[in-house]
């Protein structure tokens, strides 16, 4: 017989069905009640696709935003997360001015949403808790997103791994408002995926930047989402023609979205590779841990290299971070490297005689993953890490046997992701699949368009690489086609305004007589130097109305300009060649690593016993160098300390290498810089002091931009410092070394980050780049350069003249020099052969 204590748990147990049942119909029913649907939790590998995103406004360059001195409090009640949804309670946005005490908030109005349960009520075993932070920098909009004149809304799109749920989430709106704006109290309305965030008052907006807070809730948030502002009440600023310039607001790049959620296990299955690792979904730096056995070889470090620099090429950007352990499980995800039956920490490698993949639980955590790469040697390593990184994995399968393939070989300057220089190439070929060359509207984003290329493009002074600009502007009485034109920018570099109209007398007369001088292409010619190894080209179409044009044609979208598909640019005439070592390109696209993909012609050597930081960096600078070229490194090759026999030796004579070593490893610099222009000792590097014979070269060669006393200077004077030397390859002279190392571990493993810094990056050159905490970076040249490239001998005698011009005059002078001396004897002769011959006849007449 039943107790009552039964029947009243029993009854409670039904009624809390009934009421989480009801909450879910209740959810289901509200959505009915909105203008568009909201949209459904991420399911577990789901996901939605994305929405059309808002046209955005161009950027302009902005400074940077002062710190903010007080954090933002929490201005919205804490959301509710038990099984029954609630309504939350209206949130604030409490704005910062950063040089003012904290203003009162103002308020921020929120549409009452239903929240489902939260996962982290779920039970617990499928779930791991997460939080990341996406800016707006990252969601592509480096210098933020203007509002201005017409352009009264804007967007930006952003992606969430779909191997993850969202929680929680929160905005941290930085704004910059103008003061003409903010006095005329209006507001800004903010949307997700077309639901309403709710409004931000312009008006508590002060000084160069204020932060909003405004919680999201976390049902709005899935995998692919579309955030996007839009100015209220903009429509009665149309008529003032300059509101472009006095009405405006940025939501600047620091602009940050926090969110916290749960990690979903996805299981076993190799299909989901890459996930958990990396997800192309994913817009913030990815971490992957590495993980070898006690004793780590260099095939195993060579296959890591191979995988790190294709998860580098899938994170496309964004980039990835390579932590190293050894002889022990990672916390979370990790890859793990070793041959058939070693133990890595708690983990034995299955026993197995043939190259095999597995995705296994991390026993540490069974929500994270491990996939294990094993292999009996470094060949059978090399072989699975080549099978994870080129194809797809498929099938529910968690083990993989792969079977040995013949690895191909790549070409010289054949990267994917390098502009072809072989033939014109169309802009329209260099479009991501999300752009076109066709824009609406007097207010409209700049048409971007990137491109990567080899950095060594060499043209002799004088030519310029041609770039085809085939443009059509809409024809619409309205427009002022003297004011109108398209701006062309490259690299940040101003290139040229394009006509709408051609310019000249002749024209303007014939366009009076009713003739045709739309000007609808242009040849730009661009210097050489200007393209870099990551490039981007700027194009806008700026349309102005003529003054007594009716308001009404302001917001005219119905109108189209665009750019021809036959638009190109022409770098066949260009040649690889120029001089190195040059940091520059290093830091920019791993050259001349990259000059063969797949890094068939590099040593990637390390110390005798590797620290995990130094193999870390190894792996990392492997991630960037796939990033910048779409290969994977199949061909890589790394050693560990200098070689001791002939064959390993006749690989560093036919191959630029790359080390990483920090100040600790004495022994081994020693041998390494013995024949560079560096030296070692106990506590730092420095630059060997040339001789005469050396300075007397540098003098007579021009080479006047060597300061190797300013260099040895600064080693000597920081204690703490990383950074990268570069010198001819003494093994082969048609090679460089470049050395990646720093004071200790600690400093080493900020280089990764010091690569991914825009100023660092720019400010690295020459032979020798020094960084601290204090200084930044501090780059220098210490040693000779050496032509290299593919230049036929006799142009190289031209480049020669032209390279050593005080060479060639000293040399000018001394053929000259030569040329009169013997002119002078031969003269002397011929003068004494005359008056002895005269002095002859004048005897004989006597």
């Amino acid at each position: 017989m039943m107790t009552p204590r039964f029947l009243k748990a029993l009854l409670s147990l039904c009624v809390s069905s009934v009421l989480t049942l009801g909450a879910g119909g209740v959810l289901a029913a509200g959505d009915n009640t909105a203008d568009e649907p909201l949209p459904a939790m991420l399911s577990p590998g789901g996901g939605n696709p994305p929405p059309a995103m808002t046209e955005s406004a161009p950027t302009i360059s902005l400074p940077a935003m002062p710190p903010v001195t007080s954090p933002a409090p929490a201005t919205s009640s804490t959301l509710s997360t038990s099984s029954t949804s609630s309504l939350p309670a209206e949130p604030d946005a409490a704005p910062i001015a950063p040089e003012s005490p904290l203003p009162v908030s103002p308020s921020l109005t929120t549409p009452a949403m239903l929240l489902p349960a939260a996962v982290g009520d779920q039970a617990g075993a499928g779930y791991q808790p997460l939080s990341s932070d996406v800016s707006v920098a990252q969601m592509g909009q480096t210098q933020g997103i203007t509002l201005a004149g017409g352009q009264a809304q804007a967007g930006v799109i952003f992606t969430l791994p779909g191997d993850q749920v969202v929680t929680n989430a929160r905005l941290d709106l930085a704004l910059r408002v103008s003061p003409e704006l903010a006095a005329l109290n209006t507001s800004m309305q903010l949307m997700l995926n077309g639901q309403p965030l709710g409004t931000v008052p312009l008006n508590a907006a002060t000084g160069d930047s204020t932060l909003f807070q405004l919680d999201i809730p976390a049902a709005m948030v899935v995998s692919s989402n579309n955030l996007s502002f839009r100015v209220n009440d903009a429509d009665r600023l149309l008529c003032e023609r300059d509101s472009a310039t006095r009405y405006n607001l940025t939501i600047l790049p620091t602009t940050i979205l926090h969110l916290e959620g749960q990690q979903l296990d996805i299981g076993t299955r190799l299909e989901n590779f890459p996930r958990p690792f990396v997800d192309p979904l994913q817009m913030t730096p990815a971490s992957v841990t590495m993980v070898f056995p006690a004793s780590v070889t260099p095939g195993q470090v060579s296959a890591a290299s191979l995988v790190a620099s294709w998860l580098g090429m899938r994170m496309d950007g964004y980039g990835v971070t390579f932590p190293v352990i050894r002889d022990a499980l990672p916390e979370k995800s990790g890859m793990v490297f070793g041959r058939p039956g070693e133990k890595v920490g708690a983990l034995t490698l299955p026993e197995v005689a043939v190259p095999t993949l597995q995705l296994i639980d991390n026993p540490v955590n069974p929500i994270y993953k491990l996939m294990l790469v094993v292999g009996k040697d470094d060949e059978q390593l090399r072989q699975a890490a080549y099978r994870l990184a080129s194809q797809p994995l498929t099938g529910d399968a968690s083990t993989l046997s792969v079977t040995p393939q013949t690895i191909p070989f790549r070409r010289n300057y054949d990267a994917p992701r390098w502009i072809n220089t072989d033939r014109p190439v169309r802009l329209s070929e260099l479009l991501r699949a999300d752009q076109n060359m066709t824009v609406s509207g007097l207010w409209h984003e700049a048409l971007r368009i990137n491109f990567r290329a080899a950095p060594d493009l060499f043209l002799w002074d004088g030519d310029a690489i041609p770039v085809q600009v085939d443009y059509r502007f809409p024809s619409e009485s309205w427009i002022d086609e003297n004011r109108s034109y398209l701006n062309v920018m490259l690299n940040g570099t101003f290139l040229r305004n394009l006509t709408v109209n051609k310019i000249g007398v002749l024209q303007q007369l014939w366009r009076e007589m009713g003739g045709d001088t739309r000007q609808e292409s242009y040849t730009l010619k661009v210097d050489p130097y200007l393209i870099y190894g990551y490039n981007q080209f700027q194009l806008y179409f700026n349309i102005r109305a003529k003054e007594d044009a009716p308001c009404s044609v302001l917001l005219n979208n119905n109108i189209k300009s665009q750019i021809a598909d036959s638009a190109s640019i022409d770098l066949s005439r260009t040649r690889h060649f120029t001089l190195l070592p040059n940091l520059s390109y290093f830091v920019g696209v791993a050259f001349p690593f990259t000059r063969q993909a797949d890094y068939a012609q590099t040593v990637m050597l390390l110390p005798e016993n590797p620290s995990d930081a130094e193999i870390g960096l190894l792996l990392d600078l492997a991630g960037r160098a796939g990033d910048a070229t779409g290969v994977s490194l199949n061909h890589n090759r790394v050693m560990f300390g200098l070689p001791g026999n002939a064959a390993d030796r006749q690989k560093l004579e036919n191959s630029d290498v790359l080390t990483v070593t920090t100040l600790q490893q004495a022994a081994f610099n020693q041998k390494l810089l013995a024949d560079s222009p560096y030296m070692v000792n106990d506590r730092t590097f420095g630059v060997k002091t040339p001789g005469i014979w050396e300075r007397l070269r540098t003098l007579v060669t021009g080479d006047w931009d060597r300061t190797p006393l300013d260099a040895d200077r600064y080693f000597s004077s920081n204690e703490a410092w990383r950074g990268f030397l570069s010198y001819r390859s003494p093994w082969s002279p048609e090679h460089v070394v470049v050395v990646a190392t720093g004071s200790d571990d600690e400093q080493l493993l900020r280089l990764y980050g010091d690569l991914n810094s825009p100023n660092i990056n720019a400010a690295v050159r020459g032979d020798t780049a020094i960084i601290t905490d204090e200084n930044g970076v501090r780059s220098f040249r210490v040693g000779p350069q050496f032509p290299s490239g593919e230049m036929p001998w006799y142009m190289m005698i031209v480049w020669y003249a032209n390279q050593h011009s005080v060479l060639m005059a000293v040399a000018a002078m001394l053929l000259a020099a030569a040329i009169g001396l013997s002119l002078a004897s031969i003269l002397r002769r011929l003068a004494e052969k005359r008056l002895s011959t005269r002095r002859d006849a004048g005897s004989d007449k006597k």
